[in-house]
């Protein structure tokens, strides 16, 4: 694992306009394993020019070659699959199981479904008397976050590419080395200069340099809710565009007639998985006030399988943990009952935080309603169907979900009740295809499948 020194703009590795580096740490031991550079106003400058600069040439490219392109990008990232892997566990800290499983085998798919996209989907249509064109917006700027840092790098950049955008990437700058190995990809698949470009850097500097810059057409950011309204703001006072997938407190609703030992079993599994630092995670488990305090015994046993530094990994920074920690503090104060884990330090060392299940958990507390983004999950009863969904829309978020039945059709009838933009029916898998965003303040537009490639089109009507 060899880090850049510079940036990666118009096709080749390029010196840093400053000379300030940030370090990369390893979550699991806190040693640091790289420094890279902190891009400036210069560094972005520089990149969406060169992007611009190959804007032209590459949006007049044809939908199949475009197409052929993200499919060797695919390859080469296929061909990566392990040195992604253990990166992604170098800098974020998954154990490297999930990291081969997901981290660096999910992306293939996303890649895979846009180099389809791309030769397959109607750029061109008619209408009555006229021909609607879908255009590519132009520049993207693409602010990613950490928890997923190659996942979401590739759900930005294949669409944007699919669509004959241009793209400017900044990666989070807790997992910037996962982006630099996704930059030697590009450069491997033969994409022309210029279309795509990497600058490391800070949020506050590097990333809003990309926000607010006059030659980006549009933002596409994922990450806190509170940055995304700043982003918005920004995007807004510059009338151009924006995609956001920000934040969420997804419920995890078991009703009466469901295998409660599945249910509770996979909603562990699914908010434990990434040490709980998934946006989409179900932290709140809605159980049936006759079957909760079985559900509470299931969750505690279920919780107990996952042992820091074993199936479950550290969080990304000591101030992630320091959050959460106090989150779990805020919890007890407010009359939670702790089942498992807690606020102690699980292990001396690593930023771990102790997998945590709290029980008697209202609606209104903090830990009920606040994104938390770690392993903690809220079980909440409800007296019936109606106030399950009360509870299940009763927050600022509405971006994934999950309902749980024995009739599929019963589970059906109470998602479709749900504000919220993606819900798993009974366990359902991860689909490439399936649009995903979020309702309320989880954000604006969609990722993945042709949704996610409208984002980065804009229409253009021929009268005849």
């Amino acid at each position: 694992m060899i880090a850049h020194d510079g940036m990666y703009i118009g096709g080749e590795w390029r010196p840093a306009y400053g000379t300030d580096t940030f370090p990369v740490v390893n979550p699991a031991d806190e040693q640091v394993i790289a420094h890279v550079p902190a891009g400036t106003a210069a560094d972005v400058d520089a990149a969406v020019r060169a992007a611009r600069a190959a804007f032209p040439g590459w949006a007049a490219t044809a939908p199949a070659d475009r197409a052929a392109r993200i499919a060797a990008l695919r390859d080469a990232l296929a061909a990566r699959k392990d040195e992604i892997a253990e990166t992604v566990t170098a800098e974020l800290g998954a154990p490297l199981a999930l990291s081969r499983a997901v981290h660096a085998s999910v992306p293939l798919l996303v890649a895979d479904s846009y180099a389809e996209l791309a030769a397959s989907y109607p750029f061109e249509e008619k209408v009555g008397n006229s021909t609607v064109l879908a255009e590519p917006v132009g520049v993207v700027g693409a602010i990613t976050p950490w928890n997923y840092p190659l996942h979401q790098i590739v759900a930005k950049v294949a669409p944007a590419l699919a669509a004959g955008c241009t793209v400017v990437l900044k990666p989070a700058e807790y997992t910037p080395l996962t982006a630099q190995l996704f930059a030697e990809a590009t450069q491997e698949a033969g994409l022309p200069a210029g279309v795509f470009n990497l600058v490391t850097g800070l949020g506050p500097v590097a990333g809003q340099a990309l926000a607010e810059h006059p030659g980006v057409d549009l933002v596409s950011f994922t990450g806190s809710t509170a940055v995304g309204r700043r982003i918005g703001a920004v995007a807004g006072g510059a009338v151009k565009r924006v995609a956001l997938e920000l934040g969420g407190k997804s419920a995890n609703v078991i009703l009466p007639s469901a295998d409660l030992a599945r249910a509770v079993n996979v909603g562990i599994a699914n908010v434990m998985s990434n040490s709980g630092q998934t946006c989409s995670a179900w932290t709140r488990m809605l159980v049936h006030t006759d079957r909760y305090e079985e559900a509470v015994a299931l969750a505690a046993t279920a919780v107990a399988k996952y042992v820091p530094g074993e199936r479950i990994g550290p969080l990304v920074s000591a101030e992630q943990r320091q959050r959460v920690r106090g989150y779990i503090d805020k919890g007890v104060a407010e009359g939670a009952r702790l089942v498992a884990g807690g606020p102690e330090a699980p292990l001396e060392t690593g930023f771990y935080v102790a997998p945590t299940v709290f029980a008697d958990v209202t609606p209104e507390m903090t830990i009920a309603q606040e994104e938390i983004f770690g392993p903690v999950v809220s079980i909440i009863r409800y007296e019936d169907e109606a106030d399950a969904l009360r509870i299940a829309n009763g927050t600022v978020y509405g971006l994934a979900g999950a309902v749980w039945a024995a009739d599929e059709a019963e589970a059906v009838a109470f998602a479709r009740r749900m504000d919220t933009g993606q819900v798993d029916i009974n366990g359902g898998r991860f689909n490439p295809l399936a649009p995903f965003g979020g309702y309320k303040q989880s954000g604006v537009g969609r990722e993945l499948g042709a949704h996610g490639l409208s984002e980065y089109l804009q229409t253009k009507s021929l009268q005849f």
